[in-house]
C-alpha cells in the first residue's frame, strides 16, 4: 500500500466570493486551496473529497494539472458564499448546501505521514475518525470548520463541544486568533496556545492575518512575520495555502521558524491575486528575501 507524504481531506465547495470589486463563482474550500498550493512542491500528495456528480467537473480539473484526487459520492456539493468588506481579514458566509460527512471505511485504505483535515462544517469529520486517522500518521487539522453552524443558511460562530475529546489527537492545530478565543476563552495568544497545549495538541498555529502569526511547540514560541504584499485582492483560501507551505516543509524538516515563514510567504503571494495559488518554491523563496516584514505585535 502506498505511503502519502501528505494526504488532505476535506470537500470542494461550489465558492460565490464577493468583494467590493467583484463578483466571482469558483471551486473552493480547505481541501481546493489546498491541494493547488502544494502541486508543485516537491511532495507525494492527495487529495479525499466528496462531492455531488454535477460538480465533478472540479476534480476533472485538479487531475488535469497532476493532483492525485480520491473522489468520494456525495448527495450535494457543499456550497458557500462569502461576502468580504474592504478589511480581507474579515468575511461573512451563507451555505446554500451541505454534503455527506467522511467516514473512517472511506479512508480504510489511504496511508499517510500526515493527514490534514479541512472540515467545513462541524459535522464534516467525527472525532472517530480523528482517533482513526491518528493511529496511522500525524493529524494536521485547521480548525473553523468545527466553529460553524449553519441556521437557515447563514453561518452561526459556535464552539466545538467535543474539542477535548478530539485534540487530544491532533499533532498541529492551525486557528486564526477568533477561533482561538472560541475555542480557549483567551483572547492573549499565548495564554490561548499553552490552553491549547494542555489539551494535547503539539504544535499550536495562531494565524493573525495581516499582523503574522505565531507557533507554540514544547514549550517554545516562535514569531511569524507577515510579508507586504504587492497588492491586495483576495484572501480566500489565503490560510489553506499558508498549511500546504508549512506542512511541506515540515515534510522536510523539524525548522518550526522555517516552516511558519515559507507559509506565510505562500500566502501573501496568494493574497495578490484571485483563485487558488500558481506560484513555486523559487518564487516563495523570492519573497523570503525581498520583501518587506510585518512581525506580530501586541501579543
Amino acid at each position: 500500500m502506498y505511503m502519502y507524504d501528505i494526504c488532505c481531506i476535506g470537500h470542494i465547495t461550489l465558492d460565490k466570493v464577493v468583494t467590493t470589486k467583484s463578483i466571482k463563482h469558483m471551486a473552493g474550500g480547505t481541501s481546493f486551496y489546498f491541494s493547488n498550493a502544494i502541486k508543485n512542491m516537491d511532495v507525494s500528495y492527495t487529495l479525499v473529497t466528496a462531492l455531488a456528480e454535477s460538480e465533478m467537473r472540479f476534480v476533472a480539473d485538479l487531475r488535469a494539472k497532476g493532483i492525485d484526487v480520491n473522489a468520494l459520492p456525495s448527495t450535494f456539493t457543499v456550497h458557500f458564499e462569502n461576502i468580504y468588506s474592504e478589511n480581507l481579514d474579515h468575511r461573512t458566509q451563507k451555505v446554500l448546501q451541505i454534503a455527506d460527512p467522511f467516514t473512517a471505511e472511506q479512508l480504510a485504505d489511504i496511508q499517510a505521514k500526515i493527514f490534514h483535515l479541512g472540515p467545513l462544517l462541524a459535522d464534516d469529520i467525527s472525532v472517530e475518525l480523528i482517533e482513526d486517522l491518528a493511529g496511522r500518521g500525524v493529524v494536521s487539522l485547521d480548525v473553523q470548520g468545527y466553529l460553524r453552524k449553519v441556521e437557515n443558511e447563514n453561518v452561526v460562530p459556535i464552539d466545538w463541544t467535543s474539542k477535548k475529546e478530539a485534540l487530544q489527537y491532533i499533532d498541529i492545530l492551525k486557528a486564526n486568533e477568533h477561533e482561538m478565543e472560541v475555542l480557549t476563552g483567551s483572547s492573549d495568544v499565548r495564554e490561548g496556545s499553552r490552553i491549547l497545549a494542555d489539551w494535547g495538541v503539539k504544535e499550536v498555529i495562531i494565524t493573525l492575518g495581516s499582523k503574522g502569526s505565531v507557533l507554540y511547540h514544547n514549550g517554545i514560541f516562535y514569531d511569524i512575520p507577515a510579508y507586504v504584499p504587492k497588492a491586495v485582492t483576495d484572501a480566500t483560501g489565503c490560510g489553506d495555502t499558508y498549511m500546504a507551505g508549512y506542512l511541506y516543509q515540515r515534510i522536510q524538516s523539524n525548522d518550526l521558524q522555517a516552516a511558519g515563514e515559507f507559509g506565510a510567504a505562500m500566502a501573501t503571494l496568494k493574497i495578490e491575486s484571485s483563485g487558488p495559488f500558481t506560484g513555486t518554491p523559487e518564487d516563495v523563496t523570492s519573497i523570503l528575501k525581498h520583501s518587506k516584514k510585518i512581525m506580530p505585535v501586541d501579543i
